[in-house]
């Protein structure tokens, strides 16, 4: 039994030329800055920072006062979730700044992580 070579080739991505065609064009020829954005810095989105949950019957809602006590389903130094135009983004951590509450994120959540 004869051993047939092995005929292919490994390609890298250092090996292809700029505007040989190669690579994607969603690359572009030049490095794109944050002024490239520019057009969108004043689109406004909605963020919300979501402490916990919890679920009433209409009879409990209408029995909370002042003072009512609501139990949330997270526990305390457990992380929040963030959303951005009611879309997860990250997680992170309630802090207070100048007597103000205040969210710092722990963690930037990628598509495939989110899990709401």
């Amino acid at each position: 039994m004869s051993e047939t070579p092995d005929t292919t080739e490994e390609l890298k991505l250092d090996e292809f030329a700029a505007g040989d065609g190669a690579l994607p064009e969603i690359l572009g020829d030049e490095e794109k800055t944050a002024t490239d954005l520019a057009p969108v810095f004043d689109v406004p989105v909605n963020i919300s920072a979501v402490l916990g949950r919890a679920s009433l019957s209409v009879a409990q809602l209408l029995q909370l006062g002042q003072g009512s006590v609501l139990e949330l389903d997270r526990k305390v130094g457990e992380a929040i979730d963030i959303y951005v135009n009611n879309r997860l983004v990250a997680r992170g951590e309630v802090v207070i700044v100048d007597e103000r509450l205040g969210v710092t994120m722990t963690e930037i959540i990628k598509d495939g992580d989110a899990q709401a």
